[in-house]
C-alpha cells in the first residue's frame, strides 16, 4: 500500500495475525498516472484476529470496504487454500447486509441477487504474500489469474463443510466476476521483514521487486475511478458522504442501502451542483453585462447564454438520472437571479436616463427660471427646444431599457409646465393683438387728424392765395386807375386838339376800347402787341382828347 503511494513509509507494517490497523485508515495522494484524478488508499485491520471475540465488526468493515472502493485488494499470506477461503466467508453475507433498492411503501429492503449486486462491486484482487508454490498444475504453467481461477472453481461434494465452500466459491465468483490475482515472493531474508520500511530495494529479493512493479502498475492503470449507479464518478466530498452514510446506516442497526445511499448523495450533491450553477449564472451575468444594458433583446440574449453554460455545468456536475427535479429548482433559481438581474438593470437605467434629462434640460430650466418662454410665442419656443432635447436624448447611447419609459416620465412631468406656457402665451398674444388694433386705430385716428390739418391748410392756403390775388388785382387796379389818372391829366394839360377833331378821335377811341375788349377775351398775346401800339399813339391822341373833353 505505502508503494501504491508512492512511499516506503506511510502505513503501519504488521507481521502477525494481530490487527495492527485499527478499523478503516485513508490516505489520498495525487494519481500517479491520471492527472486531475485522487488515488485514495484504505486500509483496513486485518480480518481475523485471534483477540477479537465479536466477528461482526470485521464483517462490517468487510462491508464498507467494498461499498466504497473501486478495486478491492484482499491479501492473504501463503497460498489461496480452504483457509484463505475461510477468511472470506463474510462475502457469504453481503446480500445480507448490503441491499439495492427499498420496496415501496416499506420501510424493508428487497433481498439483492448477487448479479444486482455485482455490477456495483469493485474489482476483486486477490494479493498472496509470501508465495513459495510453483505456478503450474498437472505439468502446465499457470498465469496467476489462473491460479485464482483453480482456487474457485467448484470442488463439489454431498458433506456440509464442501457444500459450504462451494458456496463461498460461488459467491466470490458471482460478487466479483471481475478479479485478478498476484502473488509476491518473500520481500527480503526473515531476519529483515520486521525492517521493511527501511530496507533498501538492493536489499531486497529482485523477483519481489518486480511482482510488485507489476501489481502498482496494474493498480495505477487498470483501477476505474469509484463511481455509483449511473455512471457517475465520485469526488472525495462525495466519497466521505457515502462513508457517513453507510456507518450511520450500520450503527443504527439498519442494513446499508446502496439506493438510499446514493439518493442521500445526489440530494447533497446535486443542490450543491445547483448552488453551484446558480453561483455561476450569477456570476457570468455580472462579468458579461455593464449597467445598464442597452436593449432588453441584448439582455434576454445574454441570458440565454449564460443559462446554457449554467445547465452544461449543472450536466457535469449532477449525478443519477433522476436530477428533473434538480434541473427545476435550478432553473427556478435562474429566473429569480435573472429578475433581480433585470431589477437591477432596470434601476440602473433608470438613474442613467433621468442623469442625462437632467443635464440635456439644464438650459430649458434655465431659460424657464429666466422667463424665456413666458413670452409671446414661448410656447412654440418650449416645443421646438423640448423636441431638440428628445432627439439629442434618443441619439445618446447606453440608456439601457428603461430609456423610453423615462422618457415618457419626463414629458408628462413637463405637461403643467407646458399648459402653463401656452396659457401665458395665449393671454400675451391675445394682449398683444389688442394693443396693435389699439395702435392701429390711433395710426388711423392720426391718420385722418393728419389728412384734416392738411385738408385745413390747404383751405387756408387757398384762401390766402385768393386774399392775396384779391390785394394783388386790387393794386393793379388802383395802380391801372392812377395811371389812367394821370395820362387823363396829361390829356387835359396838353389838348389843343380842334372841336372838330374831336368827335373823330372819341369814335377812335371807343374802337379801340372794343378792340382791347375782345383781344382780353381771347387773344392775351396778340392783345399785348396791340395794346403797346395803341399805347404809342394813344399817348398822342389823349392830350386832343383831353382837350375835346374839356371842349364839350
Amino acid at each position: 500500500m505505502n508503494r501504491l503511494a508512492g512511499r516506503r513509509t506511510g502505513f503501519s507494517l504488521g507481521s502477525n495475525v494481530k490487527a495492527h490497523t485499527k478499523g478503516i485508515w485513508m490516505w489520498c495522494v495525487p494519481h500517479p498516472h491520471q492527472p486531475g484524478h485522487t488515488l485514495v488508499l484504505l486500509d483496513t485491520e486485518g480480518l481475523g484476529d485471534v483477540e477479537k471475540g465479536d466477528t461482526k465488526n470485521d464483517a462490517w468493515i468487510f462491508v464498507l470496504a467494498v461499498l466504497l472502493s473501486s478495486t478491492l485488494i484482499y491479501n492473504s499470506k501463503g497460498t489461496i487454500d480452504r483457509q484463505a477461503l475461510e477468511n472470506l466467508h463474510y462475502v457469504l453475507t453481503l446480500a445480507e447486509r448490503v441491499k439495492l433498492t427499498k420496496s415501496p411503501g416499506q420501510s424493508g429492503a428487497q433481498p439483492p441477487t448477487a448479479t444486482g449486486l455485482a455490477a456495483f462491486f469493485p474489482t476483486f484482487v486477490w494479493a498472496v504474500r509470501d508465495f513459495t508454490l510453483q505456478l503450474e498444475a498437472d505439468g502446465k504453467e499457470l498465469s496467476e489469474d489462473e491460479y485464482l481461477e483453480n482456487a474457485l472453481e467448484l470442488r463439489g461434494g454431498s458433506s456440509p463443510e464442501a457444500e459450504r465452500y462451494d458456496r463461498l466459491r460461488e459467491c466470490i465468483r458471482q460478487f466479483f466476476p471481475e478479479r485478478r490475482c498476484f502473488v509476491f515472493d518473500q520481500p527480503a531474508s526473515k531476519k529483515d521483514l520486521p525492517h521493511l520500511e527501511e530496507l533498501p530495494d538492493d536489499r531486497m529479493d529482485p523477483e519481489f521487486l518486480r511482482q510488485l512493479e507489476k501489481f502498482c502498475s496494474y493498480i495505477w492503470e487498470r483501477s476505474q475511478p469509484k463511481s455509483i449507479p449511473g455512471g457517475c464518478n465520485i469526488t472525495g466530498q462525495m466519497l466521505g458522504t457515502l462513508a457517513v452514510t453507510y456507518v450511520d446506516a450500520i450503527q443504527s442497526g439498519a442494513v446499508p442501502c446502496l439506493e438510499s445511499a446514493v439518493t442521500a448523495l445526489a440530494e447533497l450533491h446535486n443542490s450543491a451542483a445547483v448552488r453551484e450553477a446558480a453561483a455561476l449564472y450569477r456570476e457570468l451575468l455580472e462579468q458579461r453585462a455593464e449597467l445598464p444594458v442597452e436593449t432588453a433583446e441584448e439582455l434576454q440574449e445574454l441570458h440565454e447564454r449564460c443559462q446554457r453554460e449554467t445547465l452544461q455545468l449543472f450536466a457535469e456536475r449532477a449525478i443519477t438520472d433522476d436530477v428533473e427535479r434538480f434541473r427545476a429548482e435550478l432553473l427556478r433559481q435562474v429566473e429569480a437571479a435573472r429578475r433581480q438581474f433585470c431589477s437591477r438593470d432596470e434601476e440602473a437605467s433608470h438613474e442613467m436616463c433621468r442623469g442625462v434629462l437632467q443635464e440635456l434640460s439644464r438650459e430649458t430650466e434655465q431659460c424657464i427660471k429666466d422667463g424665456g418662454y413666458f413670452v409671446p410665442g414661448g410656447h412654440q419656443l418650449f416645443l421646438g427646444d423640448q423636441q431638440a432635447l428628445v432627439e439629442r436624448y434618443r441619439a445618446l447611447p447606453g440608456k439601457g431599457v428603461k430609456a423610453d419609459a423615462v422618457l415618457q416620465e419626463f414629458l408628462q412631468s413637463k405637461e403643467p409646465l407646458s399648459m402653463s406656457i401656452c396659457s401665458t402665451d395665449r393671454a400675451l398674444r391675445e394682449k398683444d393683438e389688442l394693443i396693435k388694433g389699439l395702435q392701429a386705430q390711433n395710426v388711423k385716428a392720426e391718420q385722418e387728424r393728419e389728412a384734416e390739418r392738411k385738408r385745413e391748410a390747404e383751405k387756408l392756403r387757398q384762401m390766402q392765395d385768393r386774399v392775396h390775388g384779391y390785394e394783388k388785382a386790387k393794386q393793379e387796379w388802383e395802380a391801372e386807375r392812377k395811371r389812367e389818372a394821370e395820362k387823363l391829366q396829361q390829356t387835359k394839360d396838353g389838348a389843343h386838339c380842334s372841336e372838330e377833331e374831336a368827335p373823330r378821335l372819341r369814335k377812335r377811341l371807343l374802337e379801340d376800347k372794343e378792340k382791347k375788349s375782345h383781344s382780353e377775351g381771347g387773344h392775351s398775346g396778340g392783345g399785348f402787341q396791340k395794346q403797346d401800339s395803341r399805347r404809342n399813339w394813344a399817348g398822342v391822341i389823349i392830350p386832343v382828347l383831353g382837350s375835346a373833353f374839356v371842349l364839350s
